[in-house]
């Protein structure tokens, strides 16, 4: 009976020595490796779950409940303004002063959404099932060779513009962010700042942009991708992004973004705008459904995919072929992104990791049913009572 009982002990430890990343990158942050090989670690509480993202030590994290950070800073008292209206469904802006003519209001608000986590370098964060979830407080980069796969952010003062953003990026590099879903963040789902972020996949992602607040009033959420970085480089694969208004990207500064195989749902505003002319992007096999506008007002380069003959010119930047984007439903601008064909900047991808790509059809509806928190089978299927701790 002791025998049976150590080797069933000896099979459970190893099973929890075995949880870890599931899959790698692709795109321009392959060959990322996160925490490495190093033992997984459960932390109990925020304080302890902060103290290991913020240190110097390689990390595997894993999480497998909630880390509620909401009231954890205490509160702030401070102006607002009402620049989309009063209603109850309108999002306000956190500013010292209002412009004239616009309503004033004195709110509060939590103070640890303002203030993300600091990711230190060689980290992964790894959540189990649909449990792991960061509440009230945003991660940011500016370290190197960080793995983010299968958590939950979210609920950043979600009423207040300027509130907290569920992602942040400023001169970080190696980076993975992979079956991540954010919701209801107060300004941004991703923001990337002006110092460059380099190798960089954003995959598999759920976009959640249903709110109760919105700068539309309606339920949609606007602040979605800010790409302002003066050389981010940024694969977007896999993603899907719905109930959104625009900005989703914000492709400006000098970034070179390749998104492939997304599925925009259910916007209400725009999809691409940017003022830089010396952002570009190779949209490719891409899905908008549902999507009022696909590209607003912008500067940049940009190759759209038109048609089989023309994406053969895509084999200078990527190796082969782009796959060409699909509109479905009631989507009627897809012209304004398909008659654009810069390949002037397509030198630029030389010596980078590219993704792959499949046709828009065959990933219509795969994505949505398969990216954030929760839809990696390996990950799901763990036992949040098989915990190994340091």
């Amino acid at each position: 009976m002791k025998n049976v009982f150590l080797t069933a002990l000896a099979s459970l430890v190893g099973s929890i020595s075995a949880v870890g990343v599931v899959g790698q990158a692709e795109g321009f942050a392959a060959g990322v490796t996160g925490g490495g090989s190093a033992t997984p670690q459960y932390p109990k509480d925020i304080n302890e779950l902060t103290k290991w993202l913020t240190d110097a030590t390689p990390r595997v994290i894993v999480l497998d409940k909630t880390f509620d950070y909401t009231t954890s800073e205490g509160t702030v008292t401070g102006t607002a303004c009402a620049n989309w209206g009063t209603g109850a469904k309108c999002q306000r802006i956190l500013l010292d002063k209002c412009d004239a003519g616009v309503t004033k209001e004195t709110v509060t608000y939590n103070k640890a959404a303002k203030s993300p986590i600091k990711v230190a370098s060689n980290k992964s964060i790894i959540g189990i099932g649909s449990k792991g979830i960061i509440k009230g407080k945003g991660l940011s980069f500016a370290s190197k060779n960080v793995i983010v796969q299968n958590i939950q952010v979210s609920d950043l003062n979600h009423k207040y513009v300027w509130g907290g953003d569920a992602l942040s990026f400023s001169g970080a590099d190696l980076i993975w962010i992979d079956h991540v879903t954010t919701a209801r963040p107060g300004r941004q789902h991703y923001v990337f700042g002006f110092d460059p972020s380099t190798r960089v996949t954003l995959s598999s992602n759920f976009i959640n942009g249903a709110s109760d607040y919105a700068t539309g009033c309606d339920g949609y959420h606007y602040w979605v991708f800010e790409m302002v970085g003066k050389g981010d480089t940024i694969t977007m694969k896999n993603n899907y992004i719905t109930k959104t208004a625009g900005r989703g990207p914000a492709l400006s500064g000098s970034t070179l973004l390749h998104a492939v195989n997304n599925v925009w749902e259910d916007v209400k505003g725009h999809v691409l705008e940017g003022g830089d002319a010396t952002a570009r992007g190779i949209f490719e096999g891409n899905v908008f459904k549902d999507v009022r506008t696909v590209v607003a007002d912008y500067s940049g380069k940009l190759f759209g995919s038109p048609d089989a003959s023309t994406n053969e010119q895509c084999k200078t930047a990527l190796g082969r072929a782009c796959q060409a984007n699909l509109a479905q439903g009631t989507t009627t601008t897809m012209n304004v992104l398909t008659q654009r064909k810069d390949t002037g900047f397509f030198g630029e991808f030389s010596g980078k990791k590219t993704a792959g790509a499949q046709a828009a059809s065959a990933v219509a509806s795969r994505i949505p049913k398969g990216a954030g928190v929760g839809k990696i089978p390996a990950l799901a299927a763990r036992s949040a009572s098989m915990r190994f701790r340091e």
